[in-house]
């Protein structure tokens, strides 16, 4: 097996490090607790469509580029025309807020992502190994928040914000090795994406894919430098590769 001779490890964070889908989930139930599991997860479907379909507007020149907060307040404000809500909303604990601060609260659920269960362990140990850079679709306030509320660990996090615009447009990766000072062969980019390290890889960057739930798998002619299970299969198969 060769070696694989890294200095620092980027992390993709949606859907890699937290479980997007189930924040968002439990953001949609909150705001209408009346609604059954099928209908929130045909909401969750809404949301997640137009998020993705306007950030590939953006990197393909489309749209003017937006942070993701008001992408989300987008698809907050879908979710709740789909609902039909009337001026004064009820919301999980009973209590009655106007239409406008509910949605604005509904859109933050984006920033209240449950860790998956390796993820915080996980990243302690890379920590003691090497530099790590978190680098993410989310906005600077967003990742800010949804670092906090998840208890991960960073020695820097990085905002696709910082090159306004989205991965995988090359420029987002470019930030990791501006920031890091490394040539992008000494960087390790993680994602439970296929598309995301496709484009890692499009810059030079080595690769990492960890299974995810709700990842996209790789593709037969794929070729990550690691395939992992989670993280601490990662952690394993990245010490038996290090020179």
């Amino acid at each position: 097996m060769s070696e694989l001779e890294i200095d620092a490890v980027v992390f993709d964070v949606l859907g890699t490090l937290v479980d997007e889908p189930a924040g968002i989930h439990a953001g949609i139930g909150a705001f209408a607790p009346a609604l059954d599991d099928f209908e929130v997860e045909r909401l969750l479907t809404l949301w997640q469509t137009h998020v993705e379909g306007e950030q590939r507007r953006i990197v393909g020149g489309a749209r003017p580029y937006a942070t993701s907060d008001v992408l989300d307040l987008e698809a907050a404000r879908l979710v709740a025309d789909a609902v039909k809500v009337d001026d004064d909303v009820e919301v999980d604990d009973g209590a009655k807020v106007d239409e406008a601060h509910a949605v604005a609260a509904l859109a933050r659920a984006g920033r209240r992502l449950p860790p998956w269960p390796d993820t915080v362990a996980g990243l302690a140990r890379l920590a003691e190994r090497f530099p790590l850079l978190a680098l993410s679709n989310a906005s600077r306030s967003a990742l800010l928040d949804l670092n906090a509320y998840a208890g991960l660990r960073w020695h820097q996090a990085l905002s696709a914000e910082d090159a306004r615009t989205y991965k995988p447009d090359p420029a987002v990766y470019r930030l990791a090795v501006t920031v890091s000072g490394r040539p992008p062969e000494r960087l390790l980019m993680v994602a439970a994406h296929a598309w995301d390290l496709r484009a890692a890889q499009s810059i030079g960057l080595r690769t990492a894919y960890v299974a995810r739930p709700v990842g996209d798998p790789p593709a037969p002619s794929d070729t990550f430098d690691l395939y992992a299970d989670d993280l601490p299969d990662l952690i394993e198969k990245l010490d038996r590769r290090r020179k």
